[in-house]
This record gives structure tokens, C-alpha cells and sequence, in this order.
């Protein structure tokens, strides 16, 4: 949440350009994009509750460099190069508690476990997007390079705290160990893991139909990675330059709370619906849902001096489709990654998804500053056309997703 929203806000409020911001926030999706790469140096060394320990404190003196560098005069170099280091730390750290999960949990617990992982990502979600996003506003009045460094202080603060939680809570399961300690030396073990990479490669290329599921991966979002960028700044702009004129206090509250809570019940409602009908059946309904409701954004564009509540109401609807229609993308994923090596193509499947925002993400603010925000909003609009146009190409058993009596 701070790498991928908190920053495009912060660097919007200190005075840098939608083509720069859009630009630098988006390269930072880069380590996710190629964590399976450095993958196997995890797997072999160390253990993985050492490296979960490990990266909640660089994350936590990453946070803090961003919160001490922010009121000086170098103040853009150190705080991306502090965000990278935190995007970096966090993919790893993704790594690694993935692996524990599996290590310390038995299967009962893991589906146990999994509402519980996903309730925590919602309360990062709300807890990011609004309630750091508004504290940021309300300390910055004077100074908005000091509210934001009082909300990184603050978010230093929970993974210091995490840290020391863990440090003495944190299960140590008999499997997790390091593999140097149960045979062979590291660069043996690390060209095992490099063989493992290439043959889940070999699977991943292999599989049918990956011409139209790597479109599908890289494209159906298009239009949602290049929306995502500039929505905050819109609003956050003034009226003279084509935005809403809102404050960080307002926009916190719009994205944290009532954009949660449309993304969220969009994501249930999915999920429920493809239970009960199966993905085929809910494609097309989810590709006119993740799709038509970007066209409030025009409309805001058109009348700039709407109501919060009008405001509120737009972003609902448009976070509630991209919640149900997201469904169709994730299970897809699942969908594509059965069989053999089914949770390493997974992960290249969402390092693809990564690619896939990170990419058109880095022009948006460069055409936003060329066409202005309407003319930038309908050209999303029309990119929709490609997201249905990758979705025509799959071919999906009927059966995925429907509950059966097994």
C-alpha cells in the first residue's frame, strides 16, 4: 500500500508531475515482477523465518529513511531509492512467508488460516489508503512534506513493532531449515534451485493456449493500470487544472474506507457468483464489470465541482465492479496454473500481473499531461476494447469454479 498508492498521493501533494510521478511509482512495481529470479537464493539460504525477521526490519528502517529524508533538500533522490529498497524487502519477505506458511501450517490450518491473511490485507488496504492518507493531511496543514514524514514514522513504526512481535512469537518448525545445513555446498544447491526455475519455465510455455493467457495476463488491466495512476491526482488537482480540487484528508477518506468497502463487497459477490455459475458462465458479466463502471471517471471530469457525495457514490461503483470483475483475472490465474509445478507457475502468473500494471502505468501520466484529464479518462475508455478483446480469446471448461457435490 505505501509503495503502490501512499507514494503516487505523497509525490502528487509535493509538487511533482503526473508524467514523473506516474513514471517512478510505477518502476516500483518492478520487484515483484522478477522476485521468482532471486527466488531460489531464499529457498537455499537461511531459513525462512530469518529472512521474514530480516525484512520486516529493513522495511522498518526503510520506512524511516523516507520519513527522516522527506523535509530535505534531496528529498525526491532518498525517497525513492528508500521505496525501492522497501519494494525489494517486501517481495522478498512475500517469499519467505509464503514458504513459512506452508512449513508451519498443516492443510487443515492453511484453509483456516487463509480468511484470516486475507481480512489483514483488507485492514492494510483501509489502514494505507485512508487512515495514514488522512493522518498525512491533517499533520501536514502547514507542511505537507512533515505530514507525510509523521505518517512513514508511523508505518516504521508497526514493522518495528512487527519485528520484535515476531522475534519471540514467531513459530520455528522443525522443517524450516536452511538447505546449505542439510547437504551441499551453496552453489550447488543454488544450481539445483536455478534447474528447478528452468523447468517451471518449461511448464509455464509449455501449457495450452499460452499465447492467449499471456495477452490475457498482460492486457485485461490495461485500462485499470493506466485509471490507477492518475485517479488520486485527479482528484487531488485543482479545478483551473482539470481535477477535483479535494485534500489528502478528503481523498484518504474516499479510497480508504468507501473504496474499500466497494472493492470489498465487489470481491464477495464475485467469488459467490462464480461458485455458483462458474467462471465461463461469469467472463463476460465481469469483463462489462471491471470495465463500464471507469466511465464515472469521465463523468467527474465533465462536472468538477460535484458533491463528496457524488464523489463517494462514483467511486464506489467504480471500486465495487473492479472488485467483482478482478474475480474473473485471479481465478483465471488458478484456472491457468493447474497441473504440474502448479504453485511455481502461479508465481510467474502473478509476476505477469505485475508487468502487466507496471508497464502502461509508466505512460500514463506522460498522456494525461498531452490530452488533460477528460481526454485521458475516455481514452481509458476505449481501452476497454482490449480488455474484452483478450478475454474472447480463452477457452475455459464450463466446469472451473462451479461447486460440485465432490
Amino acid at each position: 500500500m505505501a509503495v503502490m498508492s501512499i507514494a503516487t498521493m505523497m509525490y502528487k501533494t509535493l509538487g511533482l508531475s503526473n508524467a514523473d510521478l506516474a513514471l517512478y511509482t510505477s518502476w516500483l512495481y518492478l520487484p515483484w515482477v522478477i522476485k521468482p529470479l532471486w527466488s531460489p537464493v531464499v529457498e537455499a539460504l537461511k531459513t525462512k523465518r530469518w529472512w521474514i525477521l530480516t525484512m520486516q526490519m529493513v522495511i522498518a528502517v526503510g520506512f524511516a529513511g523516507v520519513a527522516f529524508t522527506l523535509p530535505t533538500g534531496f528529498w525526491l533522490q532518498s525517497s525513492i531509492a528508500f521505496l525501492w529498497l522497501i519494494a525489494f524487502s517486501s517481495a522478498t519477505h512475500d517469499i519467505a512467508a509464503d514458504g513459512f506458511y506452508i512449513l508451519a501450517l498443516d492443510s487443515h490450518e492453511q484453509s483456516l488460516y487463509v480468511g484470516i491473511r486475507s481480512t489483514f490485507y483488507r485492514i492494510a488496504t483501509i489502514f494505507g489508503q485512508g487512515a495514514l492518507v488522512m493522518l498525512a493531511g491533517w499533520a501536514g496543514k502547514n507542511s505537507p512534506a512533515w505530514g507525510w514524514s509523521v505518517a512513514f514514522f508511523v508505518m516504521a513504526a508497526i514493522f518495528l513493532a512487527s519485528f520484535v512481535y515476531h522475534k519471540f512469537f514467531l513459530p520455528r518448525p522443525s522443517c524450516d531449515a536452511e538447505t546449505i545445513d542439510s547437504g551441499g555446498r551453496f552453489v550447488d544447491v543454488l544450481k539445483n534451485q536455478i534447474w528447478e526455475f528452468w523447468l517451471t519455465l518449461k511448464c509455464f510455455i509449455s501449457k495450452p493456449q499460452i499465447l492467449a493467457a499471456l495477452a490475457f495476463m498482460l492486457l485485461f488491466r490495461f485500462p485499470e493500470a493506466l485509471l490507477v495512476k492518475l485517479a488520486s491526482p485527479f482528484m487531488l488537482d485543482s479545478v483551473a487544472d482539470g481535477g477535483l480540487g479535494l485534500g489528502t484528508t478528503e481523498v484518504g477518506f474516499v479510497y480508504g474506507t468507501v473504496g474499500v468497502f466497494g472493492l470489498t463487497l465487489g470481491g464477495i459477490l464475485g467469488g459467490v457468483a462464480v461458485a455458483r455459475g462458474g467462471l465461463k458462465r461469469w467472463l463476460w458479466p465481469m469483463v462489462l464489470s471491471i470495465s463500464l463502471p471507469d466511465a464515472v471517471y469521465v463523468y467527474l471530469s465533465y462536472i468538477q465541482d460535484a458533491s463528496m457525495l457524488v464523489i463517494n457514490t462514483c467511486v464506489f461503483v467504480e471500486q465495487f465492479g473492479y472488485g467483482f470483475g478482478f474475480t474473473a483475472y485471479m481465478l483465471y490465474l488458478i484456472y491457468f496454473s493447474r497441473g504440474e509445478r502448479s504453485t511455481a507457475v502461479y508465481a510467474f502468473c502473478t509476476g505477469l500481473m505485475a508487468l502487466g500494471m507496471m508497464l502502461p502505468g509508466m505512460m500514463a501520466g506522460w498522456i494525461e499531461e498531452q490530452m488533460g484529464y477528460r481526454g485521458f479518462f475516455i481514452l481509458v475508455m476505449v481501452c476497454t476494447l482490449i480488455t474484452a478483446f483478450v478475454s474472447a480469446l480463452l477457452k475455459i471448461d464450463p466446469s472451473f469454479g462451479r461447486k460440485s457435490a465432490e
